[in-house]
């Protein structure tokens, strides 16, 4: 195997990594209130410095794998957020639970920002290689609920937290003799096409776009996200009781919804950026819409056209940036949509729990979200750039 291909391979583990670490506690927090005896709504909070530093950190991170090393920062997020686990998981009060989640949060950040520049800059197809990307990182999200709803059934919810960061540690550990036996700063996997010099105006939209839709689509990811384990517990607490079932369901649903980014990674190279932005976008905004009154079986299916839309949505953000954005201002570009759509995730966890802890259900996040969806709809309608000319850098008709 190549350089390319094995590095590949450790970047997409490493993002379904970054997500499922972030949401492990949003699933093991099902079995904490009775330790804590505290609620659902309040013990959800302890988790908003974690989402905060997810987004909040990337700026920094993303500037020390450009002066310093991009292997080297993706060794530090292997360690790193497999320690920060293990050291949650030992946790004797809420304020040692939030402080563990704060680090994860901290080292999690190193991912987007480094990870995704290492993926577009081997990349012979963009589209496909971020597409693939993805399922790795939302099949993260999905196991999240899934793993943790075991183990935290058969074992506790610490055991949720330790076993996955001895397993990071250990491919951390395989991740640096991989580099040791190569040199990747050496190595490329694919010959990049010369393109000429994107126009000024073309950027400054895109980058307007790239503003508005990571920070409000971000809300809608972080929120359905975070959310959607105690949704299914409440919408199909007459049809399952034991933690294992309802994550086994989510898990479902984020599983399949990971597998639209393949579709939309393959359709971002033959049909116009916008159409399929504004599909999606209308999608989501219906399902938000529909998801308010859902009940029973009802809510599983909408939550799963919702998440295909959602989980759809990302690599299109990530491929504007690639081919509207020059590749002087990329990284730097990366690394502020990687704040807004994750930092946003530190308000999606207080718009989440307190909304939950007022109204005693999600009724009014689901509206919340749907506002959001519209929001991002007129700003694809009237930002996205023209599609770019891979032989001309230029923009083409849609």
């Amino acid at each position: 195997m190549t350089y390319p291909k094995r590095n590949f391979l450790f970047l997409n583990v490493g993002h379904l990594l970054d997500h499922f670490f972030m949401l492990i506690f949003t699933t093991a927090v099902l079995t904490m209130e009775s330790e804590f005896a505290d609620s659902y709504g309040r013990l959800l909070l302890l988790t908003t410095w974690s989402f905060f530093f997810f987004g909040g950190a990337s700026l920094p991170a993303g500037w020390l794998g450009d002066k310093w090393s991009k292997p080297g920062m993706m060794l530090v997020f292997f360690f790193g957020i497999g320690t920060a686990s293990i050291l949650t998981g030992f946790s004797e009060t809420p304020l040692h639970v939030e402080i563990g989640l704060a680090l994860v949060g901290v080292f999690a950040a190193i991912y987007h920002p480094v990870g995704l520049a290492m993926v577009v800059s081997d990349a012979a197809r963009v589209g496909r290689a971020l597409a693939i990307n993805g399922v790795w990182g939302n099949m993260g999200v999905a196991l999240a609920a899934l793993v943790t709803g075991a183990i935290a059934e058969l074992y506790g919810w610490r055991a949720a937290f330790i076993l996955p960061g001895v397993i990071s540690i250990v491919i951390g550990a395989l991740y640096a003799f991989h580099l040791m036996a190569e040199n990747p700063d050496a190595t490329s996997a694919a010959k990049k096409k010369a393109m000429a010099a994107i126009p000024v105006a073309v950027q400054k939209r895109a980058f307007l776009f790239l503003i508005i839709a990571p920070l409000l689509g971000g809300l809608i990811f972080n929120a359905t996200t975070i959310s959607l384990p105690k949704i299914m517990d409440e919408r199909l607490n007459s049809l399952f009781e034991g933690t294992s079932e309802i994550g086994m369901i989510t898990a479902i649903v984020f599983a399949c919804a990971a597998l639209a980014q393949l579709v939309v990674g393959e359709l971002l190279d033959r049909y116009s950026t916008k159409k399929i932005y504004v599909f999606l976008l209308v999608s989501q905004l219906a399902m938000c819409t529909f998801a308010i009154t859902a009940a029973g079986w009802n809510s599983v299916f909408i939550a799963l056209p919702l998440m295909l839309a959602t989980f759809g949505i990302i690599p299109v953000n990530d491929w504007i940036v690639a081919h509207f954005i020059s590749s002087e201002f990329r990284s730097r570009v990366y690394a502020v949509k990687s704040v807004l759509a994750l930092g946003i995730g530190a308000i999606a966890v207080q718009v989440t729990g307190r909304l939950h802890e007022q109204t005693g259900s999600f009724d009014a996040l689901f509206i919340v979200m749907a506002g959001c969806a519209a929001t991002v709809l007129i700003a694809a309608l009237f930002l996205i750039p023209a599609r770019r000319s891979a032989e001309h850098g230029t923009a083409a008709a849609e």
